[in-house]
């Protein structure tokens, strides 16, 4: 058997939950079967993987156009039994790539543009492109495959006409043996590097300043806790300009009444990222849209207590009063996943935190049971073996 596996991201560009995916399954999966990787952002050296430029006709088209042509370059090229895209900037040369080859198209839901709709704010009218081109896709698989069981529902709402037999459930993962807490010399280093007084107790974010995953919420409910508390967030690549003046704008606030508000914008190497998260106290994460949420895995995998949100898939990963805490978390129904009670939402997500800070033993005992439940719920190799029953049951 051999799979194609389309995808924007892939190492070394990679920024969100989707990229971590496609490059932890393609790593495994290639134990198992064949795999080819076609992505985006320029030519890769790894054997196997095709990256693709813009086309330079496309050249500071919108973006959703410049998505398009780098899709029609990767559909003439796929060669393999079936092709498996990722995301909806490779939904399109699934799609095409099936129809000329005559070969099954799967996907995986990461997200799903009708419960984005801040997106507008990037695209423009490229959102209605993208809005059209997921939705062929969808209707048109083998098979979608949801990341969890809150994603599934919320594909079989966005997308009624879909066969709700198509649509299965395979959990995302995470790298056990790479995301462990490391020896205490790099603790110590990441943390004198990056200015965090590991005398203080500290609350870590680490993602994209992006609407979905609520950074302004936690800026403000980091205003509630303790004035001993630190604040670390790993946070860059804003969505959009106005995001990024908004944020900066609340942090600048908190650091008028608080100290120990730490704001680092750099994607840092993986190494130093899992240091910098077993040197702090409860990792934070205020999603209003999760489908399931990488990035509390590796938290928990470091042994982290997390604190989240009660959306999409994040109940599916973090054990409430177990391995950390979930928020309550209301929401409007026009698929933004704003609050219905922005305030209540920052009060309560303050209250969880200050709830785990509260007691350090506790805290570890929940980060322990964190790490727990990574190494027996989320490993690839079991993803890896459920994703070939799928491959295999519509080949």
């Amino acid at each position: 058997m051999r799979v194609e596996l389309l995808t924007r991201e892939y190492p070394p560009h990679i920024y969100g939950g989707a990229g971590v995916h496609v490059d932890e399954l393609a790593r495994v999966l290639r134990g198992h079967i064949e795999v080819g990787v076609r992505c985006f952002d320029g030519p890769r050296t790894e054997a196997g993987v095709t990256g693709y430029d813009t086309p330079p006709a496309l050249a500071g088209a919108n973006p959703a156009l410049a998505t398009l042509g780098v899709d029609l370059l990767m559909a003439g090229d796929v060669r393999g039994d079936l092709v498996h895209s990722h995301t909806w900037y490779a939904n399109l040369a699934g799609h095409i790539a099936g129809l000329l080859n005559d070969i099954p198209h799967i996907l995986s839901a990461h997200s799903l543009e009708p419960l984005r709709p801040w997106k507008a704010e990037q695209l423009g009218g490229g959102y209605a492109v993208s809005s059209w081109v997921e939705r062929s896709a969808y209707e048109g698989a083998e098979r979608v495959i949801a990341v969890s069981e809150g994603m599934r529902a919320d594909i079989l709402r966005a997308y009624p006409q879909i066969d709700s037999g198509k649509v299965e459930v395979v959990h995302n993962g995470v790298d056990v043996e790479a995301w462990h807490r490391p020896a205490e010399p790099e603790i110590e280093a990441a943390a004198r590097k990056h200015g965090v007084d590991r005398s203080r107790r500290s609350v870590i974010f680490v993602g994209r300043i992006t609407r979905q995953k609520g950074v302004p919420y936690l800026l403000r409910a980091a205003a509630e806790l303790p004035e001993d508390v630190q604040l670390i967030l790993c946070a860059g690549a804003p969505d959009t300009p106005e995001l990024y003046a908004e944020v900066t704008a609340l942090v600048e606030k908190l650091r008028e009444t608080r100290t120990g508000v730490l704001w680092i914008p750099d994607m840092l190497p993986r190494a130093e990222l899992i240091a910098l998260l077993a040197a702090a106290t409860v990792f934070a994460c205020p999603s209003i849209y999760e489908p399931l949420g990488i990035v509390n895995l590796e938290a928990m995998a470091v042994g982290l207590p997390v604190v989240a949100s009660a959306t999409g898939g994040i109940p599916e990963v973090v054990d409430d009063g177990v391995t950390g805490a979930l928020v309550p978390l209301a929401q409007v129904g026009d698929g933004s996943g704003t609050p219905t009670d922005p305030d209540q939402f920052v009060a309560d997500f303050a209250a969880g935190l200050t709830g785990v800070l509260a007691d350090p033993e506790a805290a570890a005992r929940m980060g322990a049971a964190g790490r727990r439940r990574a190494e027996e719920h989320f490993s690839w190799e079991a993803i890896a073996q459920r994703t070939i029953e799928i491959y295999r049951s519509v080949l």
